[in-house]
């Protein structure tokens, strides 16, 4: 449980590196993006100055209709740098959202990654416990949120496993045997022992099945909380 913590936490601060540097190369690429972009747009006001150059060069434009068409010019540069001052408030637009929408897409792959490889190590572990909590009088084992009735021998093999665990210790048959009945491990057998084990495995093992795979209904029957897109029986 420890190594798999352990895993879980370093995969979930690798994940968030991930994810800084993807944001942070993405807002990168944007800006260069963007200063490479405006920098090669035109100025708004080029088109204004070169009317007024040709106003500047030719001065002997004196008619009527010359000057007609010089003031159309003007008003032509001045609707242009409009345009094109709308135009680089559009682009700035546009990269905000492609630079939210690149964020966005980052996060959920990322995210889509550490679901997929938590999903694999809970395929792997099979059944996690979160916590397990013994009640010798009531003869109670509360698994995670699941509660199961266990005979007196079975919750004693239990508790004996229990402790031993707190204190990493492995136990044989005969010494749990004797940790049960009070006596020398040598005066003990090893059968005795592995008869315990195999009747708590069979009593928590049945109840763990039925209340997770095998659903009961009440006053309606029995059923599998299975999925039925997921059976397949050949």
């Amino acid at each position: 449980m420890r190594a798999t913590s352990s895993s879980v936490s370093e995969a979930r601060r690798g994940g968030g590196r991930v994810v800084a540097l993807g944001i942070a190369a993405i807002v990168a690429l944007l800006a260069l993006a963007a200063a490479l972009l405006f920098l090669n747009l035109p100025d708004a006001g080029a088109f204004d100055a070169r009317v007024e150059r040709i106003f500047v060069e030719n001065r002997d434009l004196t008619g009527a209709a010359e000057i007609r068409l010089l003031e159309i010019l003007a008003a032509s540069g001045t609707a242009f740098s409009d345009v094109l001052r709308s135009y680089r408030v559009i682009l700035f637009i546009l990269l905000v959202f492609a630079a939210a929408l690149l964020v966005t897409a980052l996060v959920l792959l990322v995210a889509i990654v550490q679901l997929n490889r938590r999903m694999a190590a809970v395929e792997r572990q099979g059944l996690t416990v979160d916590s397990l909590v013994i009640d010798r009088a009531a003869r109670v084992v509360t698994l995670n949120a699941m509660e199961f009735t266990l005979t007196e021998a079975a919750i004693e093999t239990l508790a004996v496993l229990a402790e031993a665990r707190m204190d990493d210790d492995v136990l044989s048959g005969a010494e749990i045997e004797a940790v049960i009945q009070g006596r020398a491990p040598s005066d003990c057998e090893e059968a005795a022992g592995a008869t315990r084990i195999k009747r708590l495995r069979d009593a928590l093992g049945n109840q763990i099945v039925a209340d997770l795979l095998v659903r009961n209904i009440a006053r309606k029957g029995y059923m599998l909380a299975v999925d039925k897109r997921a059976l397949r029986v050949e």
